[in-house]
């Protein structure tokens, strides 16, 4: 887990040159997609869900990327665009359309919904804390 979450840092990194992200924040951003991954592979190993981790990983990357947004006066979505990369479900995406290549419908179809689902998992906890911030942005 410790290699993997390094690797996570790193590619958050590189992700975040290609996104001409301020030098300043690149840490961070390592940093808190680093800590999403970190989640995501515990929550799978106690709960065995690919679901269930992307969205509590998504859930902490929201959040941490709306803090450290508010602290450094930066748009949030320096934070949560680099640091949301590592939960992106392009492995199941990758092994549906294998399956559909090699002419099996059965469990492309699978990978599909595993896809649709990690997807709309992760677009629903940013619209949670995304709103939750709004409300508390209101009072």
């Amino acid at each position: 887990m410790v290699i993997q979450t390094a690797g996570a840092f790193l590619a958050v990194i590189s992700f975040s040159l290609l996104l001409e992200i301020p030098k300043k924040y690149f840490v961070l951003s390592g940093g808190i997609g680093a800590a999403g991954w970190l989640v995501y592979l515990l929550v799978q190993a106690a709960a065995g869900s690919v679901i269930a981790a992307a969205f509590l990983s998504s859930l902490l990357v929201a959040l941490s990327s709306h803090i450290a947004a508010r602290i450094y006066k930066a748009p949030v979505t320096v934070f949560l665009v680099a640091g949301i990369l590592p939960s992106v479900p392009g492995a199941s995406i990758y092994r549906s359309v294998s399956c559909v290549i090699s002419n099996n419908p059965e469990l492309s179809s699978h990978y599909l919904v595993e896809t649709l689902q990690i997807s709309g998992a992760i677009a629903m906890a940013i619209f949670i804390m995304d709103s939750l911030f709004r409300l508390g942005k209101k009072k």
